[in-house]
């Protein structure tokens, strides 16, 4: 075995409290180099009489390792553990200190004092069964004309950084069934606070909507007449900046050094100014519309937190999607959590981070973030055919090995966004391939989101060309890819296997784009087959179950030897369900 390859530590991913009664453990090795691996584990106080051995499966694979995991349920909420790594010839034990050939005594194990209710990560429950909705209000209907900003474009036309179309809160309200009729029951909303741009990511006033997406009156019908259909409402908020309208920064402009807000933003040399390009002052990227606010300044601190809890208590939202969050301090994400976490539990936080965020997902702070290591993966692979099914599959296997399981389980998992190219444009048109990934991201763990109009077949190129008007003329809708959409929406809400249930590939080589995964509880096992190839493959797995149902049309398939074969055409990909005997 090569020792230097295996890792374990508590708390993290390793070793943690999955619920009050259930902690997993997990250790990583080289990949294919240990064959079996069990956890000692028990109390430590009544160790000889507690301790048992409790074997582990690999739950991922990446490049370089292999990830095993058990669940351990101790009897008083606390263990003491170790691990015996087995292969043809090799037994060694591994504890807190060093690797041996003995078994090691308690005292030298790992640790894990007791559970406390209050450090269990326990993101809303709500969460794993949400499908999201991604809605950019100034393009996705126009329900009031009365309130239009100046030179408002025709619906429609070429959007750029700075036109309006119209878009406002009435608009959604009028096509609600839209959703409903779709399978949605989660909408997330870029910003609607008052602000000078069409994205509103420049924030103005964050008490205030902006008046050309409507009154608060209009909000509260909208929260409303959502939750009454059963779908939750997630607001988007920008704490990292504000806008060059926020009054405190308009203060600091007009009065440099004198003013009593100098110090609510990062300014490295009065008077503000641009010069060669870049602010004097601490913005977001390099742009003088978007100065960074300084969340270390009690006073910032004080205001943003009673914006947080304003929108919560008096409209009722679900869940705060935070802008740019991996350039604000922890400290600060903290008393956010714990501010709006006091006044209901349920409110899902999601962080806007596009790369490993393990610091911010240890329960203190944010209950996902917007998972774009998914998005890549299924985009290199599925949509733009630049990866093959084994490189696929160490993709999701390192994300699924970098976070607790109750963090998978929320993850915010998108195909595009207002920020990226469409998932249709970047498969050059082909539905094909879009098709399989939507079949992947409705089928895997986390919280699906899809972003306006890809329903429909919207195409668009990164922004602003992703950011187009929503199509509702039924001529302009490709009533196919809906009905699609709808179908597997359906069949993930119907089966929690789909949702909650564990997660494992079961074939993907390299050099070929033929892929097997399985998604299973204690009711439902399903089997789903996929190639992402031009080309056909047949596919082929050991099984137990003889009669397997095709979700999608329905007819039964006969497994004959124990071996279930697939021949899938080209981006062909099939759900089976294991039929009960």
């Amino acid at each position: 075995m090569l020792i230097e390859a295996v890792y374990h530590r508590p708390k993290l991913n390793w070793g943690y409290p999955y619920d009050l009664k259930t902690i997993h453990l997990r250790l990583r090795t080289k990949k294919q180099d240990v064959k079996e691996v069990w956890a000692l584990a028990g109390d430590k106080y009544m160790w000889e009489k507690s301790k048992e051995r409790v074997q582990m499966h690999v739950f991922a694979t990446d490049d370089w390792f292999d990830y095993w995991e058990c669940e351990v349920v101790p009897p008083f909420r606390r263990i003491k553990y170790g691990f015996l790594l087995k292969n043809d010839d090799e037994e060694i034990w591994m504890d807190e200190d060093k690797f041996g050939k003995e078994e090691p005594k308690m005292d030298r194990l790992f640790d894990i004092p007791f559970i406390n209710p209050v450090d269990v990560f326990t993101p809303p429950a709500w969460v794993k069964d949400a499908v999201f909705y991604q809605i950019f209000p100034e393009r996705f209907a126009n329900g009031d004309p009365s309130i239009n900003p100046k030179d408002t474009l025709a619906w429609g036309e070429k959007p750029e950084w700075f036109n309006f179309f119209g878009g406002d809160l009435q608009g959604i309200i009028d096509h609600l069934d839209h959703l409903t009729d779709l399978g949605i029951n989660a909408i997330y909303m870029t910003p609607i606070f008052k602000a000078t741009t069409n994205h509103k990511y420049d924030t103005e006033d964050y008490m205030e909507l902006d008046p050309h997406f409507g009154d608060k009156e209009t909000l509260k019908k909208l929260i409303t007449t959502c939750h009454d259909k059963g779908i939750r409402v997630m607001f988007d908020a920008v704490f990292n900046h504000s806008g060059k309208t926020f009054a405190p920064f308009v203060d600091v402009q007009e009065k440099g050094e004198q003013s009593k807000y100098k110090d609510w933003f990062h300014v490295r040399k009065f008077p503000l100014a641009v010069e060669d390009g870049i602010p004097t002052y601490d913005t977001f990227d390099f742009e003088p519309l978007m100065p960074k606010l300084n969340t270390e300044n009690p006073e910032v601190k004080e205001y943003l937190l009673n914006v947080a809890k304003y929108w919560v208590e008096e409209f009722g939202i679900d869940g705060w999607r935070l802008d740019v969050a991996d350039e604000v301090d922890h400290h600060f994400w903290r008393e956010f959590r714990q501010t709006v976490k006091s006044i209901n539990p349920d409110v899902y936080i999601l962080g806007e981070i596009w790369h490993e965020s393990s610091p911010w997902l240890q329960g203190d702070q944010f209950d996902a973030v917007m998972n774009y290591p998914f998005k890549n993966a299924v985009t290199d692979f599925f949509v733009e055919d630049t990866t093959d099914a084994l490189t696929f599959a160490h993709a999701i296997g390192t994300q699924m090995s970098r976070y607790p399981r109750q963090v998978t389980e929320v993850s915010f998992n998108l195909l595009d966004s207002h920020d990226t190219a469409r998932a249709l444009t970047l498969a050059k048109g082909n539905k094909d391939r879009l098709k399989l990934a939507v079949t992947f991201q409705m089928t895997y763990s986390g919280t699906p989101c899809i972003y306006y109009g890809d329903e429909f077949g919207m195409e668009g190129d990164n922004d602003p060309d992703c950011r187009r008007c929503m199509v509702w003329d039924e001529k302009d809708q490709d009533l196919e890819l809906f009905a699609f959409y709808q179908q597997l929406i359906a069949l993930r809400k119907q089966y929690p296997a789909l949702r909650q249930g564990t997660f494992k590939f079961l074939h993907a080589k390299e050099g070929n784009n033929g892929l097997i995964y399985e998604r299973s509880d204690d009711k439902d096992t399903f089997v789903i087959a996929m190639n992402s190839s031009s080309e056909p493959v047949t596919v082929s797995i050991d099984v137990k179950t003889t009669q397997w149902e095709n979700m999608l049309d329905h007819t039964t398939l006969q497994v004959e030897n124990g071996r279930l074969e697939e021949q899938l055409p080209a981006f062909a990909f099939v759900i089976l369900k294991a039929v009960q005997s």
